[in-house]
């Protein structure tokens, strides 16, 4: 067994045995903002032998104060964060096989993204790719953990299907758009981010290594900032659940999703391909440097129109950013793009 994991087998309830496992298995991290970073950098350091991270945005300047894999040179780049995360963790554990996926999750990849994964951790920043999440994972038996980090305040719980209660049986309803705090209207304070990650990550390592009994089995909310935490048991799934209980998969197979997502708190709208779609970045930047300054990389495309910004990334979808208007941001995007 290598070196590198000695004190971690020194663990008496890891061990040899459960490295072994831990090497042996698959993890999908969705998102690779705050929470994921943190996520990613532990179950590599801890021998967790393949990561799939997805995530559908890139570096910037704000990311830095609490998303720990990033550097300033990622962010004067750039990169997305899938691909920055990929290079440092790469640097910290070579022999982990990181699979990094640039793309926005939702109904088109979701259940090809959990195929052949042991477990899904929650890294994203929105309740809609939850109950996505969520629907995927009860759909195929795939245990998923739930974690939320906003201001000071933060929650996770550990979704086991068909022995805990899954996201809908705990919040029935998705909280309306705007309603809930996010970090780019809130703010956000690292402690948080470690503490919620801390958890999540540690129920990982139990069921990884086969350690069910040790798991919390509870919703824990913590204040980090009022020192105040609470931990709510959680007894058996809810048999009049609309997911668990009556198998309705409405955010996996409900009617064609919309075609944009409005970025809460940072003035932009991303814009979806209608159908799944690959654009050649190079001939879209020739094309758009006979109207602006285009500046690229091999992973996405950047401009300034008017009062806007435009990143356009290879799986055809875009930030538009100058605008919170779906309306506005679609007209660029068809001006620019395409439709």
């Amino acid at each position: 067994m290598n070196e590198r994991y000695s004190r971690q087998i020194l663990f008496r309830d890891i061990g040899a045995q459960g490295q072994a496992k831990l090497l042996n298995s698959r993890v999908l991290l969705v998102g690779c903002g705050a929470l994921g970073a943190s996520h990613a950098e532990m179950l590599v350091r801890a021998g967790v032998g393949k990561i799939r991270l997805v995530d559908r945005d890139f570096v910037e300047f704000t990311n830095l104060q609490r998303q720990t894999l990033f550097s300033e040179t990622d962010a004067k780049e750039r990169l997305p964060k899938a691909i920055a995360a990929q290079k440092r963790l790469t640097e910290i554990n070579s022999d982990i096989q990181i699979e990094a996926v640039v793309a926005d999750v939702n109904r088109s990849n979701i259940e090809d993204l959990i195929k052949n994964c042991d477990l899904i951790l929650d890294g994203t920043d929105n309740f809609q790719t939850r109950y996505l999440v969520n629907d995927a994972c009860i759909k195929h038996s795939k245990t998923w953990i739930y974690g939320a980090a906003v201001s000071g305040y933060g929650a996770t719980m550990t979704v086991v299907p068909n022995k805990t209660p899954c996201l809908r049986c705990i919040f029935d309803e998705m909280p309306n758009a705007g309603s809930a705090p996010t970090c780019d209207t809130a703010g956000v304070i690292m402690p948080i981010i470690s503490t919620i990650s801390a958890v999540q990550v540690v129920e990982a390592l139990k069921i990884l290594t086969g350690n069910f009994d040790k798991l919390h089995r509870s919703l824990i909310q913590f204040d980090i900032w009022e020192n105040d935490w609470r931990k709510i048991k959680l007894g058996l799934p809810n048999s009049d659940c609309q997911t668990c209980g009556e198998r309705n998969f409405i955010f996996l197979d409900g009617e064609e999703q919309e075609s944009f997502t409005t970025l809460c708190g940072r003035d932009a709208v991303q814009i979806l391909p209608s159908s799944p779609t690959l654009i050649d970045l190079a001939e879209l930047a020739e094309k758009l440097k006979n109207i602006t300054d285009v500046k690229q990389n091999e992973y996405l495309i950047r401009l300034n129109i008017d009062d806007y910004e435009l990143t356009v990334f290879s799986d055809a979808r875009a930030i538009i950013r100058g605008t919170d208007n779906a309306a506005i941001a679609r007209s660029i995007y068809a001006k620019y793009i395409g439709s």
